[in-house]
């Protein structure tokens, strides 16, 4: 290629007669084809005339069932409910193993060595009955769905599907303000939401980043789900035959998640149009090539990167909290322990929006995991009742095989359906997790931030209870 000057201007005059004499007129001609050729290929393959027969490779042929208006958005809901039941069930017989050995053997074992070296009753109840037991428990209950959760979550991003779920949601939380990728931050939510908060580095715009951390906490994480299940059971299972309670039950707990999303949506409206004005941004998402997902590299990135990182920092937080729990049972003012003061005390206000006090007492001190809610709330229950010959003493967690005996506990507390539907909504909204919320603190930087993650879920929960109860009760 040359060039010369003309008027001012630069003309491009193609000499490709000079070129021909330069490489030799048989090699020029055979680069020219092949460049020729790759660019009809290309154009093959990208480009279709209204009146040509399309044709579709396999990878095109699935993405006009997976990413289509009809077919989109019930896969997706069909593959996190496929997720959701292997997450549950295959966690069972891990949870209950560990469960067993760190609760059931280790537990015991620890108290009685205490006791043959004369271990203060006090120093004895703190660090065996208050820290350890809080952390076994966090240990049973989170590792296990975790370390399923978090690599079939792996796998579907490996396998190229995820980009697939944030182009289906993209319009929606555009519409929103928000960022479509907020959607994938939305899922990974479901098993654990401090790596929900974590997930959202993939968003640029910061504005959109902090909307989509600020409703991390309505993904239902895999430490609420016992609590979801265990509740329908009893309280909404309850009300229709034998046959048909595991089903009601489940379609129960599936409503609460799915509640969960269009709060995480509605909220992302708010923020967009109050504290966080601005237009959602746009972004190119290139929908990779399916191919088969790498194994040990999935393996690694779930269970390292996501799952030890994040249980670890449960177990930092569950470890004070166990310590506040048998302190606040054990320690006595006048003729009641301070959890006693605390439950009259808040019990009006509680009862007022559908719930109790034990339920407010549990939440304020099971904070560092939602995993040891039940757990504290029997505990509670219990103890305020007097009940001294069910579970294992005062200001221990305890869990029952048993779930009519778990219901028994409960409708002796006085607890009723409005208590059983407004502690599955509670349980929903409610603040986040303490790991969660340093897990904000670390993301953000702000403390601004942090606070308004936990007062605007709270302030929710609380408003939602108080209007289903304020309903309930004028019918």
């Amino acid at each position: 290629m040359v060039t010369r000057k003309h008027n001012g201007g630069e003309e491009i005059i193609n000499n490709a007669h000079l070129l021909r004499q330069e490489i030799g007129e048989h090699f020029y001609d055979t680069v020219m084809e092949s460049i020729y050729s790759e660019a009809a290929s290309i154009a093959k393959r990208s480009v279709h005339k209204h009146d040509d027969k399309a044709t579709y490779t396999l990878d095109k042929t699935i993405d006009r069932i997976v990413t289509s208006k009809v077919f989109g958005f019930p896969i997706m809901i069909a593959l996190l409910a496929i997720v959701f039941w292997i997450t549950i069930e295959g966690s069972n017989i891990p949870s209950n193993l560990l469960y067993l050995f760190l609760v059931e053997t280790m537990h015991p074992a620890l108290k009685g060595a205490a006791n043959s070296m004369g271990v203060p009753w006090w120093l004895d109840g703190l660090l065996i009955d208050g820290a350890y037991l809080s952390v076994a428990w966090v240990v049973s209950v989170m590792l296990p769905p975790m370390a399923i959760f978090f690599p079939l979550f792996t796998l579907l991003e490996d396998f190229g599907y995820l980009p697939r779920v944030a182009f289906n949601m993209d319009s929606l939380f555009r519409k929103a303000g928000a960022h479509g990728k907020q959607a994938l931050t939305m899922s990974m939510g479901f098993g654990c939401n401090a790596a929900g908060v974590i997930s959202t580095r993939i968003i640029d715009s910061p504005r959109e980043r902090i909307i989509a951390i600020l409703t991390n906490n309505f993904s239902l994480c895999n430490g609420r789900w016992p609590t979801q299940i265990l509740i329908a059971t009893i309280f909404i299972g309850s009300l229709v035959p034998a046959h048909l309670a595991g089903l009601v039950s489940a379609t129960a707990v599936v409503s609460v998640a799915i509640l969960g999303i269009a709060l995480s949506i509605l909220l992302s409206w708010l923020l967009s149009h109050t504290i966080l004005r601005g237009e959602a941004s746009t972004f190119s998402l290139e929908l990779p090539p399916y191919r088969p997902p790498r194994i040990l590299r999935t393996l690694y990135t779930s269970l390292i990167d996501r799952t030890i990182f994040v249980l670890w920092r449960a177990i930092l937080f569950a470890l004070p909290a166990g310590l506040v729990i048998w302190s606040v049972s054990n320690i006595t003012v006048g003729d009641a322990s301070v959890a006693e003061h605390f439950i009259r005390w808040a019990d009006p206000f509680g009862i007022f929006i559908g719930l109790n006090g034990i339920i407010l007492l549990a939440y304020i001190i099971a904070i560092p995991a939602n995993e040891i809610v039940i757990p504290t709330i029997l505990m509670l229950t219990v103890s305020t009742l007097g009940m001294h010959e069910l579970g294992s003493g005062t200001g221990v967690m305890f869990e029952l095989d048993s779930v009519h005996a778990t219901a028994a506990i409960f409708h002796a507390g006085g607890w009723t359906l409005l208590t059983g539907i407004n502690l599955m909504l509670f349980s929903l909204i409610h603040n986040p997790c303490s790991t969660t919320l340093y897990t904000i603190y670390k993301e953000t930087g702000n403390i601004k931030w942090t606070t308004l993650a936990a007062v605007i879920p709270l302030s929710m929960g609380i408003a939602v209870c108080f209007f289903v109860a304020q309903i309930w009760r004028l019918f």
